[in-house]
């Protein structure tokens, strides 16, 4: 104990901050990667197929609203979209999953509904972005990029046949499988948390609201701090809400837009799994298409 009171405040306060966002994101983590297990050990490449429309703006439109459906935190999500992949799920299906699927899905949209005081505004122009966004995205991938997205170590990893195996022994391997992409994705979660930590600690908060009077500022400004803080989808509209008076609409609509689609703990899962020409790309149109976006609200609302 004694020496933990030795240690200067600001890195009590860090290693807080820090232990706060990994709890709070462990579970669910944990949860993407069971299903990413459950994914690889029950469902084929056939079956997933099978649920997938014909045409390919079929499957855009159905990779942007399956999230709906399918409730997940951008914490576990980026497992789950590298297991479609390898499951032969096209990019422009699975890429528009992981935009929408921590936004739109009931859990995310009844906290952003409450946390603004019950405002169906704030909800509804949360899930237009990220669907305008996942949309664009899809169309960008199923018609202009040619390329395969995932790396290829992961690209090349075994396809096994579990459909032998009884069904206690394929539950056994859902958890194994799990365990494996936890642990293989825990180390970026934790180097993601820390960063965030320490610029939440260590930049000073004067330099963030000195230039919330602009909306060219306050925009880009808001989307930063999303990126840095790296919070989970089910509790940033509560920060994003304490955010309101100080910067308005407009800029708290991207920091709750981008937030789940791109911060430092997710990038350095994508660049995991995802080869860096294509993760470059995402930055450059999530980030474009959520200033925009916001910049549009800011003017007309």
């Amino acid at each position: 104990m004694n020496i933990f009171h030795q240690l200067p405040s600001s890195v009590l306060q860090a290693g807080a901050i820090f232990l706060s966002i990994i709890i709070e994101a462990l579970p669910f983590v944990l949860i993407g990667s069971i299903l990413s297990g459950v994914i690889e050990v029950y469902i084929t490449p056939d079956k997933v197929y099978g649920l997938l429309p014909r045409n390919r703006w079929g499957r855009i439109f159905f990779g942007t609203f399956i999230g709906f459906l399918f409730p997940s935190c951008e914490c576990g999500i980026v497992p789950i979209i590298n297991r479609f992949l390898e499951k032969n799920v096209p990019s422009y299906t699975a890429v528009p999953f992981l935009v929408t699927a921590p936004v739109i899905n009931p859990i995310v949209l009844f906290a952003t509904f409450s946390a603004f005081g019950n405002s169906f505004q704030v909800a509804f122009l949360r899930a237009l972005g990220s669907i305008f966004i996942a949309l664009i995205l899809g169309i960008f991938l199923g018609f202009f990029w040619k390329e395969p997205i995932q790396k290829e170590n992961r690209m090349a990893c075994h396809e096994h046949d579990f459909s032998h195996l009884s069904p206690s022994k394929k539950v056994f391997q859902v958890f194994v499988q799990a365990i494996d992409e936890f642990f293989d994705m825990g180390r970026y979660l934790v180097f993601g948390c820390l960063f965030a930590a320490i610029v939440q600690v260590y930049v000073p908060t004067r330099i963030l609201t000195s230039i919330s009077s602009s909306p060219l500022l306050a925009i880009p400004l808001l989307m930063l701090l999303a990126f840095l803080l790296s919070l989970c989808s089910e509790a940033d509209a509560f920060i994003g809400a304490s955010l309101l008076s100080s910067f308005g609409l407009a800029p708290v609509v991207a920091f709750l837009v981008i937030g789940p689609m791109l911060d430092v703990k997710n990038l350095l899962m994508m660049k995991n799994y995802l080869k860096a020409p294509f993760v470059g790309r995402f930055i450059i149109i999530v980030s474009l298409v959520v200033f925009f976006y916001s910049l549009f609200l800011g003017v007309f609302l």
